[in-house]
């Protein structure tokens, strides 16, 4: 082995080949789907029918009654229409429609669609008459001598409550004619954990049993499709002690999933930043199912049925069922998990392969955003403590590099006395190394070892909600989206914007010039090929990390910058050389002779 560029240059080109997919694949594709799915939605905006026929959505043990609705309304107009239950609290807005118990109009207080304060706030579900609906609802399937059962049309009664909020719960009653009454009680905590406890009291003179269902039924998946690296569709961990289940909407589109009956665990379907899920009750037996139904109305319906519980005549039974709709913020998310005992509930948060490196980054970042009150000066020290945490990895591989520049002349007098000598040349180097007491491939471990925590500090600024509008200082208001300035327009000072192939932020060009500063701590490469590899590869990733979010590209600008100063002093230590200054001058020098 000559050295360990050739180890530094695979590396290089396999981030590279992955930085080209995103850049010029996974880009053009998800704008193409973009546009599509936008085409699609519009259509079906203008075919949509006025009235969908009824319908029943089939399990494996019986019949939910169906979720269509027409869908050519608006969100005010199909809110006015029916009686509803005002919802107020810290963090949401909303009411409860009384005609199906529904949960159907949904909005986040603390989130704007925009970094303007004054842009409206997140909607997040939308009643089931608008070409956007979304909503939950929970439920029962009768038996032969039930009597009619509360299900999507039936109209509850208000017996206690006029406002929901985080103090004040409600609670509706509905009676059927074979002497069932249900009641109703709903409560909301000061996030986004809704408490549906119901009861099933018999007044009549035979015993009965009812099934409790719940979905969520969606009409029109995100606007904006979602990179590879993220999960948006339906998930749920079924049944306790079971792993995450993943299913996208292209995959729910072709075949429906359904689950093997399970008890314990919850369902729901997942957006980048916002989710609505259901909690079955833990102790009842339910089989579920991921699906989307074309009769009628097109929707995507995640939804469970229980196993159907008994009502002795004079009895009552009774059941909760928790319905999250809100944002996946991380320390609300790990407490509902802790509190209510919801197996694998974090995994909302879509952490990814590296779980175990990502969400503990997170972890760290958070830490410091408590204590700095900024996120991008806690992606700042995030990295230099990760620095640390891989100070002795990097010491042996810049000790390494340093080692085989100290040998570099031994190695060329080799070449020159063994020439076409491969197999000479070879054994002669391993001597070298050998009694040089040096490891050629010691160099490169370190660095493979920190791809993983780069991608995981990727997740967490793509995925997590709390980077979402997280401000920097300057131009940097949202950290989870690329630097705004750019270079083209010269940077806000022409009034036009710049193509988005071409979008090149400050950022991006700092990040640039550090990697150039840190290339240039080396030799230039002999061979004609890496040395073009190694003279362009910064300007390739400057224009790659264009389109990044900004926390990262800030994060490797400052890593680059501590990678400078470690390498300098670990050079300095060792007795080599620092090439920085010498290779900045020579490559001034070309190119003011070219010139």
């Amino acid at each position: 082995m000559e050295n360990n560029r050739n180890y530094f240059i695979a590396i290089a080109l396999s981030v590279l080949v992955v930085l080209g997919w995103q850049f010029f694949y996974m880009n053009p594709r998800i704008e193409a789907q973009r546009q599509a799915e936008q085409l699609r939605q519009e259509e079906l905006a203008r075919q949509q029918p006025k009235d969908a026929g009824a319908g029943a959505a089939a399990t494996a043990t019986g019949t939910l009654p169906s979720a269509q609705s027409a869908a050519g309304e608006s969100r005010e107009d199909a809110i006015a229409k029916s009686a509803r239950i005002e919802i107020d609290t810290e963090a949401l807005s909303g009411s409860i429609n009384l005609a199906g118990g529904r949960l159907d109009d949904l909005r986040l207080k603390g989130y704007h669609e925009t970094v303007d304060r004054t842009s409206p706030i997140i909607t997040l579900l939308n009643p089931a008459d608008t070409k956007d609906g979304y909503f939950t609802e929970t439920g029962f399937v009768g038996s032969a001598n039930s009597g009619s059962v509360p299900g999507p049309s039936t109209v509850w009664t208000v017996k206690e409550g006029q406002k929901l909020t985080e103090t004040s719960p409600v609670t509706l009653t509905f009676t059927n004619e074979a002497g069932l009454t249900f009641t109703r009680k709903i409560s909301v905590d000061n996030h986004y954990m809704f408490t549906i406890e119901d009861t099933v009291a018999n007044a009549g003179t035979a015993e009965t049993s009812v099934a409790p269902y719940g979905r969520i039924t969606r009409y029109n998946k995100p606007t904006t499709p979602s990179a590879y690296v993220l999960h948006e569709g339906f998930l749920g961990v079924i049944g306790a002690g079971t792993s995450l289940t993943e299913s996208k909407y292209a995959a729910i589109e072709k075949e429906n999933a359904s689950m093997p009956k399970a008890t314990g665990g919850w369902l729901g379907i997942t957006d980048k930043y916002w989710a609505a899920a259901l909690v079955p009750p833990q102790a009842v037996a339910y089989e579920s199912r991921f699906s989307h139904f074309t009769d009628g109305q097109p929707r995507f319906q995640a939804d469970y049925k229980n196993d159907a519980v008994s009502v002795a005549p004079g009895q009552s039974v009774s059941l909760k069922t928790l319905v999250f709709a809100g944002a996946k913020e991380v320390p609300v998310i790990d407490a509902y998990e802790t509190s209510y005992s919801i197996p694998g509930f974090d995994r909302m948060i879509d952490w990814g392969w590296f779980y175990f490196i990502t969400k503990p980054m997170f972890k760290l970042m958070d830490f410091f955003f408590r204590h700095v009150g900024n996120f991008g000066v806690a992606i700042l020290l995030t990295t230099v403590v990760v620095k640390l945490l891989f100070f002795p990895l990097a010491n042996k591989q810049y000790a390494s590099m340093a080692n085989m520049k100290r040998i570099q002349p031994k190695l060329e007098e080799l070449k020159a006395k063994f020439g076409e000598d491969r197999m000479a040349m070879q054994q002669a180097m391993m001597e070298l190394y050998k009694t040089e007491k040096i490891n050629p491939v010691a160099g490169c471990w370190p660095l493979v070892l920190q791809i993983p925590v780069f991608f995981a500090l990727y997740k967490v600024i793509y995925i997590t909600i709390e980077m979402r509008h997280a401000p920097f200082f300057g131009w940097i208001h949202d950290l989870s989206a690329p630097d705004p300035t750019s270079i083209v327009n010269l940077f806000g000072l022409l009034p036009f914007a710049a193509p988005s192939f071409l979008h090149l932020g400050v950022w991006p060009i700092i990040m640039g010039i550090t990697m150039f500063f840190q290339m240039r701590m080396n030799p230039t490469p002999p061979d004609p090929t890496q040395a073009m590899l190694f003279n362009w590869m910064p300007l390739v990733f400057t224009f790659m990390l264009g389109s990044f979010p900004s926390g990262l590209v800030i994060y490797w600008a400052w890593n680059n910058t501590l990678s400078v100063l470690q390498q300098s002093v670990i050079m300095k230590r060792h007795g080599v050389k620092i090439e920085l200054f010498d290779n900045l001058k020579r490559t001034f020098r070309r190119k003011s002779s070219k010139a």
